[in-house]
């Protein structure tokens, strides 16, 4: 079991690290007051590879903070990637306009 603070931790992040887990536990997040307690239940003879509950557990920490890292990232990069975003599609309908000629029946 996993716990994490409601108000500085995201659901969503701790539902992506559950689904990157997926093929060694399956994770059950429940809420009990302030707190986002994570049940990690290890899934039994799947492969050589199990890592075991400890493994697991710190395992789902480290994709936690990997989910939480990538949304900083993304939410810092927003702009510039609307920014490149909007100039790739500008300059594909600039060549599409180029390049196309009139459709005649």
């Amino acid at each position: 079991m996993v716990e994490f603070d409601r108000a500085t931790q995201r659901l969503g992040a701790l539902q992506e690290a559950a689904y990157r887990l997926i093929d060694v536990a399956s994770c059950i997040v429940e809420t009990a007051g302030d707190r986002f307690v994570c049940r990690l239940l290890p899934k039994e003879g799947v492969g050589t590879g199990n890592p075991g509950e400890q493994g697991i557990r710190l395992r789902f920490i480290d994709l936690v903070t990997d989910e939480n890292l990538r949304e900083k990232v993304s939410v810092e990069t927003d702009g510039v990637r609307n920014v490149i975003v909007a100039l790739a599609f500008g300059a594909l309908a600039e060549h599409e306009q180029q390049h196309s000629g009139p459709i005649r029946g």
